[in-house]
């Protein structure tokens, strides 16, 4: 990955408050037959209020270029000089804009240089990105997750991934993916028969005929969501924050896991994640590989986002009843990590990205369990008890404003959990949103847990299991926080758009944690 210092950036502009002129970037040139192609388009990610990741990818080796300007025409931009793309990262490569003017829309363009031919560059792709605020102003963003899961891909007949259509509609800030991004361990038939007779048929691609197994085949899983038109103008227009959930790597995995399904030849769950894990921070524009996946992104005054990996450190699928504290899914560090970053965060609103709900009981079998939650409305025990002590520590820090948002079953629904309803009174009431699935098959409702007290405010699922995209019951929520009073809106939302219900929460009063 390559970066540019802000200190250059200061110089052409983009860091001050007005764009001045800027020299005019070098000519691109030698438009001959053999040029390097952009085969998947222009992504961004993890745009905070002074950079932004850039991604791309070229059909051969090349070097990654990248103009950004506060104009649509590029209009004085600046140019950044990227990565070599190679075999090695499957001829991906990211860019890290830095010293970018904060609360604004951008404009970039990405071309790759020929490296036989220097001077010979592909057809330019443009994107578009916003930055995160520094002052108080109206913050949009979306969040679902599970794409081409179930057997259910790519039928242009159907509209394709048409919810992304209606998602970049809404003009938001950014995309919170709340995991299940691919689904590696679901192989698309050609086509399928929908319930009234009509057919479904699947654009089919090799990676896509077979569960995921190899690099090649992982990364392959990426490649196949960026075919779709709607799907890839959205990664143009909306910068996202992308988490990783089981279905990245294959059904409810946890490290140490040895498969038993035919399926697979390889059965190590360690190997097949290693090689999943490579394919999404190439493919996916996340930060390297060498950080943590979780991380905190700040968007100004009014908002952090927690972003948590609730699967690298997963202990194994039992009944989950255990007493061990030091069990669950998140692990010792990135627990405390939590804890200090709600009590410490100055933000409105503090939003924790769950790929697994909180209190719904996510079955994995007949005696194990997936999620957090197992049933039993009692005290905490299992996974519950990590969240007991964060809940726990924010509560007694004084932290407000404490939103999860999550996705991962498959319908959408509005969860208020209260102390006076729980097994402990020791947190502060807070909400659950959940909204999905993006593209795939429609499930639920599932059964809540009664240890935090959670009361199913409302839920739209659909009458059967797997019930297609061609039936509706695909699902974004839509977060509007308003810059002057503070207030948080949530719209959950159907594949075309429409609010199915919305609810408004009022700024809370400032926190112990914001005043000290």
């Amino acid at each position: 990955m390559t970066t540019i210092d802000r200190r250059s950036l200061l110089r052409a502009g983009l860091a001050g408050g007005v764009l001045g002129a800027l020299p005019a970037a070098p000519a691109f040139g030698g438009w001959g037959a053999s040029r390097p192609v952009l085969t998947h388009g222009v992504q961004s990610g993890d745009a905070t209020a002074e950079s932004a990741l850039v991604w791309t990818r070229a059909d051969r080796p090349g070097r990654m270029w990248v103009e950004v300007s506060r104009r649509p025409d590029l209009g004085g931009a600046r140019r950044v000089r990227g990565p070599v793309l190679t075999p090695d990262t499957d001829l991906t490569g990211k860019v890290r804009l830095r010293g970018l003017p904060s609360g604004e829309r951008l404009f970039y363009s990405v071309r790759v240089e020929s490296l036989d031919r220097p001077g010979l560059f592909s057809a330019p792709v443009s994107g578009q990105l916003s930055t995160a605020p520094t002052r108080r102003r109206d913050v949009s963003f979306l969040w679902t997750g599970d794409v081409a899961g179930q057997g259910w891909g790519i039928d242009p007949a159907y509209g394709g991934f048409k919810i992304f259509e209606s998602m970049r509609a809404r003009r938001p800030d950014f995309l919170l993916h709340s995991g299940d991004t691919v689904y590696a361990d679901g192989p698309l038939p050609a086509q399928v028969t929908l319930p009234d007779g009509r057919i479904w048929r699947n654009l089919v691609t090799e990676e896509k005929s077979k569960v995921a197994e190899t690099l090649a085949e992982y990364r392959g899983q990426y490649a196949y969501n960026l075919l779709d038109d709607a799907y890839r103008a959205f990664a143009a227009q909306v910068p996202q924050v992308s988490q990783w959930d089981d279905h990245e790597v294959v059904n409810n995995w946890y490290p140490g896991e040895i498969l038993d399904d035919v399926r697979y030849t390889e059965k190590r769950v360690d190997v097949l994640a290693a090689r999943a894990r490579q394919a999404y921070h190439e493919w996916v524009p996340v930060p390297g590989t060498a950080g943590p996946i979780h991380r905190k992104i700040p968007y100004g005054p009014l908002l952090d986002v927690f972003v948590l990996d609730m699967r690298t450190c997963k202990d194994v699928n039992d009944a989950n009843t255990h007493a061990d504290p030091h069990r669950g899914l998140l692990g010792d560090e990135q627990r405390e990590w939590l804890i200090r970053g709600l009590r410490d965060s100055r933000a409105t609103w503090k939003v924790i990205a769950n790929d697994l709900p909180l209190g719904l009981v996510v079955p994995d079998g007949p005696a194990a369990q997936e999620g957090v939650a197992q049933g039993d409305p009692g005290a905490p025990r299992g996974r519950e008890l990590e969240f007991a002590e964060v809940l726990r520590a924010a509560h007694r820090a004084g932290v407000t404003g404490i939103v999860f948002l999550t996705a991962d079953v498959h319908y959408t629904a509005a969860h208020h959990y209260d102390p006076a309803r729980a097994a402990v009174q020791d947190f502060t009431p807070f909400w659950e949103f959940v909204s999905g699935p993006a593209h795939a098959g429609g499930f639920g409702p599932n059964a809540l847990d009664g240890t935090f007290g959670p009361r199913a405010v409302f839920v739209h699922a659909p009458p059967v299991a797997n019930t297609s995209p061609a039936e509706g019951f695909q699902h974004f929520g839509e977060v509007r926080i308003d810059g002057r009073t503070g207030d948080f809106r949530v719209d959950l939302r159907d594949r075309d758009g429409a609010s199915l219900w919305t609810t408004t929460l009022k700024a809370p009063a400032r926190s112990l944690s914001a005043v000290r």
